[in-house]
């Protein structure tokens, strides 16, 4: 397929409001891909690369050749040339990087340019995110949309679910088992106002901690163990503690769900930067576990000794847990009924400096990267994850640096992000420096005030209401937004979305 086509099927679907419009268009362009092409669709109908990312940026791109006349490019052409432009490094690289794609460029129609442009530095956003496409690869097999998701569930990548899908049809969907030692996409948890509010979507239900830790999944195979974070990196060589924890569980195999966390001498939580900061590290994980000792902490059971138990209840996975995990390893867990019984678990976990509590169903299955019906967190404050859209450089003691953050919630309806307001505070200098570097390298414009970025930075955000505002796109604002902490180990597709805003902003309305 020529990229012409992927190019105005793309801006067919960014012209389209109705999520299924979207989809019927996705699928008809999708139904005409080559087998080897499917994966390269995908991908790019997505707004990503299937190398993910490949060192070009908006400043790369500012200096490209005249359009071509007539459209010659093929989708596979253009992701070779992808691929080695992103094996580029050492001195000369820049320079080699420009040409390849001053050439790319130069066989590509006007239309062509738009879109590649759009696809390098993070702008195409169509409204084709993960839930559209999937549906969309589900039309296009004439498979139900569930298979597909399932399949997706277990192979973490949705090229490959979509290659055997079109190729292969149910047959080939069927193929996709829980590999132990492949990732899966870990279930997210929603947002309830309060514990009256949580128990009011089911009781009796378990109340657990919520703790200030960085999410793992532990793989276990024999003697071989994996630790993989919630967007899937490898992090094994560098959680030795977690390692040696699963290697005296007496199980042959397993996939477990839970945290690791750094705790002080006396048992509270460190800040969740010291956490971050131990897991991010990549320098001998012997030695920095003797300065910053982490925790593992496990909360669900999602494979044992051969037996796949994602469709199980909660009551089930954890009874498999229970009988396989020693308490020790295990999050705090209550199952009740009762408001101020449940309240008083949320008190106990504060107390002990926790962020919160989590309240969930006795009986939905395991519901992997989506945040699940089943599974609710309650916080004594509220708290959003946003994503950065834009910042604007600072002045003062902050010249220098990229402050003011524009803060976005994700649409479900049209796949964008709509800003929520902008704040610069709760940035510490440290904080500051960081995500100065950072939205340098998501850079898509600077016009020296403020700096366009690749929605990808991921922020925790915490708040005292939303109110009704028309400075802002989606007719709301956060009251005395602050910024708590940065999450790069989240990604924008997994940000609180515009309606969980409404809902709190419903909430404070019928509350005064």
């Amino acid at each position: 397929m020529l990229l012409r086509d992927v190019a105005e099927t793309s801006g067919a679907v960014a012209a389209t409001a109705a999520r299924l419009g979207k989809v019927a268009r996705l699928a008809t362009c999708l139904a005409g891909l080559a087998p080897d092409e499917v994966g390269i669709g995908v991908a790019f109908l997505s707004g990503e690369l299937t190398q993910r990312q490949i060192g070009v940026g908006w400043a790369s791109l500012r200096d490209v050749p005249p359009p071509a006349g007539e459209p010659t490019l093929s989708l596979v052409e253009v992701d070779e040339v992808f691929r080695r432009i992103g094996r580029l490094s050492g001195p000369g690289s820049q320079r080699a990087r420009r040409e390849r794609l001053a050439a790319l460029f130069a066989r590509a129609t006007e239309a062509e340019q738009r879109f590649l442009r759009q696809l390098l530095t993070g702008e195409l956003r169509q409204g084709a995110l993960e839930g559209v496409m999937v549906d969309a690869v589900a039309r296009a097999a004439g498979l139900p949309g569930r298979d597909v998701r399932r399949a997706l569930m277990l192979r973490g990548d949705l090229g490959p679910v979509a290659a055997a899908a079109l190729t292969d049809g149910a047959a080939g969907l069927a193929k996709f088992r829980l590999e132990v030692g492949r990732p899966l996409l870990p279930m997210l948890a929603q947002t309830a106002e309060s514990i009256e509010a949580a128990l009011a979507r089911f009781s009796p239900a378990a109340v657990e901690w919520k703790l200030d830790g960085a999410r793992i999944q532990v793989h276990r195979s024999g003697a071989e163990i994996g630790v993989f974070t919630r967007s899937l990196d490898d992090i094994t060589g560098r959680v030795p503690e977690v390692v040696d924890a699963a290697r005296r569980l007496p199980v042959s195999s397993a996939v477990l769900d839970g945290e690791v966390i750094a705790l002080g001498p006396d048992g509270r939580p460190r800040p969740f930067q010291v956490t971050a900061s131990r897991v991010g590290t990549r320098t001998d994980g012997a030695q920095v576990r003797r300065i910053v000792p982490l925790t593992p902490v496990l909360f669900d059971l999602l494979h044992l000794d051969g037996e796949d138990l994602l469709d199980l209840p909660g009551a089930g996975r954890y009874a498999a847990l229970a009988g396989s995990v020693p308490e020790g390893l295990r999050v705090p867990r209550t199952v009740l009924g009762d408001v101020a019984a449940a309240d008083a678990v949320l008190a106990d976990a504060l107390a002990r400096g926790h962020e919160g509590v989590l309240v969930k169903s006795l009986d939905t299955p395991y519901e992997s990267g989506r945040r699940g019906a089943g599974w609710l967190k309650v916080k004594p404050r509220h708290t959003l994850d946003l994503v950065v859209l834009a910042a604007e450089w600072g002045h003062g003691r902050r010249r220098g640096w990229l402050s003011n953050l524009h803060l976005g919630a994700l649409d479900p309806s049209t796949g964008g992000f709509v800003m929520l307001g902008k704040t610069f505070k709760g940035l510490t200098d440290a904080m500051l420096g960081w995500q100065t570097e950072r939205l340098r390298e998501l850079a898509v414009h600077d016009d020296g005030w403020v700096v366009a970025v690749r929605p990808e930075l991921v922020v925790e955000v915490a708040f005292d209401g939303v109110q009704a505002s028309s400075r802002y796109p989606g007719g709301m604002a956060l009251r005395f937004a602050r910024v708590l902490r940065h999450r790069p180990d989240k990604r924008a597709a997994e940000v609180d979305t515009v309606d969980t805003v409404r809902a709190i902003h419903a909430g404070s309305q019928g509350a005064s």
